[in-house]
């Protein structure tokens, strides 16, 4: 153990100083190390700081060589510790070719990475002794995998200019997925063919909102696009052969029903029965005959359900981030974003605050991981107060950065639920005739709004808005398209 206490921290003196001789002689060196290196990426402060003051010249159009340099550092003192401008000279003869200026650059950065990581492993070793008080074992796990994800995701590991015959041989990629899937969906199907026409699909690195008041069948919806989605994924790899895995799986985050009653639901929805008598057991033997052999063909699904309650951002993406790495990952789905809690070891000053970080890093999640991400959210309570309750944007609750981060907010409306609220009481008409004339009147607003829901698509980056109408079974909690002669999606 001594001997680990007196082991130096890893630095690469040698590449430091090449690289600056580099940079004093030939300023175009700078072009090769400008879009990962930093001052504070070397050992040395004093190293760190003439990079950091080349750097500067150079980025202001000047040249910066021993004699441009040489009021700025004498003024500073910062030589007078390894021998003043004496030190610049020895520079220049430990200087490399502006080809090796990369490769030497690299080397300081990769010290830089592992010294990093030895601070955050002896952080991570002073809190499991107990040096931060109120962060239990799970938050301790969560805050040291935040700091290496800003660690791995810091400035100049990846990124930079993508050529423009690169992004337009991607966009040709794109539409000629659509084109050839005929129905218009180069993303990954939602399972409904109105709101597939409308987005394309589900695509890579959006953030999509679907929000609504309690009892509109906001789990029930996102349930049905990712249980389609993985149903797609899965025909995807049954067409290349037996044996084959699907190349993605979908992951679903439930903070708020357990794993086991959104697998119920699933399994209602596909064996038709109702999910309220398979938890009393109300089934005869055919029913259940059809609920254990639709459970066999579900258990294949590349589905994932994690369901930890007030999660936090950090904990779900090194869960995605894991699940991209041994499964593959296509789609992730949020129940709900007010149930989650920020990064570990930040706290926003307001609830507002708190909702636009968790927006934000759902997107960067987004970003990073190259998946569409599903976030459900809750509306405030001043639809109920309106005379038209279908929603708008500015009932986005906490709304924050909501509608800012969202490639795509949409709505789930049921009519149904509310006019079901207003039938008409015997009590309140002074005569059976008119009571009868608001019954009847009543009964023929049910009949038309009976089964049916509205997915409202009030903004979108990348397409049109509109309204996509949806068929829904209340029993079943199941979402479908509303013409149920569409070929290519059948109900069931």
């Amino acid at each position: 153990m001594l001997g680990v206490s007196l082991r130096q921290p890893p630095a690469n003196p040698d590449a430091e100083q090449a690289l600056l001789g580099a940079l004093l002689t030939n300023n175009r060196a700078y072009d090769r190390v400008s879009d990962f290196l930093t001052g504070a990426h070397f050992a040395s402060r004093v190293n760190g700081e003439i990079y950091d003051a080349i750097a500067r010249r150079i980025e202001n159009g000047q040249l910066a060589d021993p004699v441009t340099l040489r009021a700025t550092l004498e003024h500073s003192g910062l030589l007078d510790s390894v021998g003043g401008m004496a030190y610049l000279a020895r520079l220049l003869t430990s200087m490399v070719g502006i080809i090796n200026a990369g490769d030497y650059g690299r080397a300081i950065h990769d010290a830089w990475i592992r010294r990093q990581l030895i601070d955050i492993g002896e952080g991570i070793v002073n809190n499991a002794f107990g040096a931060t008080e109120g962060l239990d074992g799970p938050d301790q796990i969560a805050a040291g995998e935040e700091q290496l994800f800003r660690l791995a995701t810091d400035k100049g590991q990846d990124g930079g200019f993508t050529a423009f015959d690169r992004a337009l041989t991607n966009a040709i990629q794109v539409a000629e997925k659509a084109f050839s899937n005929a129905g218009d969906v180069s993303g990954l199907t939602s399972g409904l063919r109105d709101f597939d026409k409308k987005t394309g699909g589900l695509h890579p690195s959006d953030l999509l909102i679907l929000a609504g008041r309690p009892a509109m069948g906001k789990t029930a919806l996102a349930t049905k696009v990712a249980f389609s989605a993985a149903r797609e994924l899965l025909r995807r790899a049954q067409e290349q052969g037996d044996g084959v895995q699907p190349d993605g799986a979908v992951a679903i985050f439930s903070l708020e029903m357990s794993a086991e009653q959104l697998a119920t639901r699933i399994l209602s929805e596909q064996a038709e029965v109702s999910g309220e008598r398979i938890r009393r057991g109300d089934i005869g033997q055919k029913e259940f005959d059809r609920f254990v052999r639709v459970s066999r063909e579900l258990a294949q699904l590349p589905l994932m359900i994690d369901d930890t309650p007030a999660i936090s951002l950090s904990a779900m993406r090194t869960r995605c981030r894991r699940l991209k790495r041994t499964k593959g990952l296509s789609l992730v789905v949020v129940d709900y974003l007010q149930l989650m809690r920020p990064a570990v070891g930040t706290k926003p000053e307001s609830r507002v605050l708190e909702i636009s970080m968790i927006t934000q890093g759902l997107k960067a999640i987004a970003k990073e991981l190259e998946v569409p991400v599903i976030a459900l959210s809750q509306l405030s309570r001043q639809v109920e107060s309106r005379e038209d309750k279908r929603p708008m944007l500015s009932d986005l609750r906490e709304s924050g950065s909501i509608e800012q981060d969202a490639d795509a907010v949409m709505f789930v409306y049921r009519d149904e639920y509310y006019l079901q609220q207003r039938e008409p009481k015997e009590t309140a008409f002074d005569s059976a005739d008119k009571y009868q004339a608001a019954l009847d009147d009543w009964r023929r607003k049910m009949e038309l709004v009976h089964n049916k829901a509205e997915l409202i698509l009030e903004k979108q980056r990348h397409g049109p808005t509109g309204v996509v109408h949806l068929y829904f079974e209340g029993e079943f909690t199941r979402f479908a398209d509303l013409d149920t002669m569409h070929d290519d999606y059948p109900m069931h």
